[in-house]
């Protein structure tokens, strides 16, 4: 599955998980601030397991930082669309996600989450790449982007921040959904590799499913990129827009009235 598509999975998903309104499920209901700033992270999050090769878009996102993360993860996961897309990787993220949401700073303003606006600032930078928000070349935007992010993320988000293990969850598990629908398949079990025998690969249909490098494949959306691709990801972009957009103004107007107060206090004196 293209990245992009990754993206708006991710992102509405989270709409459907977090949210209460119409049309969700809202297993974890949270806030409007909870529900923004969640579907912009899991849309990031929806793009993690691609972080495993260094000529990637998101190894590009915040260069040379994440290109120096890139080629870590390379390493360790034994190279594109392997550890990664596996039920170990995905038990790594989750576990990053926990230890960041613990890192917190006592401040004269308060305490901060800095842990959890670090991780959403590249997972929200991350998701902006791969929807194109970015010009192609250069860094300075994206840095730009991503510190104002992690500042907002940090000041305005939830007190609570156990909901970002579960973003990282979903947006890991939507990419290799996403990706075990399409003929490239994922190796779920992961540092173990199991081929199939030689006469499996010789049945007709069912041999896309379980290839020869013991990756699971069920190609429902043929190869990344095709038409059925598109049209599944048309009204699941739309669904996803529709929820940020009623939680965006959710959270305009629950910070709105605070947010005049305070200009009127800067213009007085």
């Amino acid at each position: 599955m293209m990245g992009g598509h990754h993206a708006a999975s991710g992102a509405a998903a989270w709409i459907a998980v977090a949210s209460t309104g119409p049309y969700a499920l809202g297993w974890y209901p949270l806030d409007s601030t909870g529900i923004l700033i969640g579907a912009l992270t899991t849309a990031g999050t929806a793009l993690v397991c691609d972080w495993d090769h260094r000529s990637s878009t998101i190894a590009h996102s915040l260069p040379p930082l994440s290109r120096l993360i890139a080629v870590g993860i390379e390493k360790a996961s034994g190279g594109h669309r392997q550890g990664t897309h596996s039920v170990l990787g995905a038990a790594a993220f989750v576990l990053l996600a926990g230890m960041a949401a613990q890192f917190q700073l006592d401040t004269p303003v308060g305490r901060l989450s800095v842990g959890a606006g670090l991780l959403c600032m590249f997972m929200i930078n991350l998701a902006a790449k791969a929807l194109k928000l970015f010009p192609e070349h250069g860094w300075l935007a994206n840095w730009v982007f991503a510190l104002a992010t992690a500042g907002l993320v940090t000041w305005f988000a939830p007190q609570q921040w156990a909901w970002l293990p579960l973003s990282m969850l979903t947006g890991v598990v939507v990419h290799i959904v996403g990706d075990l629908v399409t003929v490239g398949g994922v190796p779920l079990l992961w540092p173990i590799v199991i081929k199939p025998p030689k006469f499996w690969r010789k049945l007709p249909l069912v041999s896309g499913i379980w290839k020869a490098n013991g990756a699971l494949s069920i190609p429902l959306l043929g190869k990344a990129g095709s038409r059925r691709e598109w049209l599944l990801l048309i009204p699941v972009s739309g669904y996803a827009m529709v929820g940020i957009c009623a939680a965006a103004w959710g959270m305009a107007k629950t910070h709105w009235p605070a947010v005049m107060a305070a200009f009127a206090d800067f213009a007085g004196r």
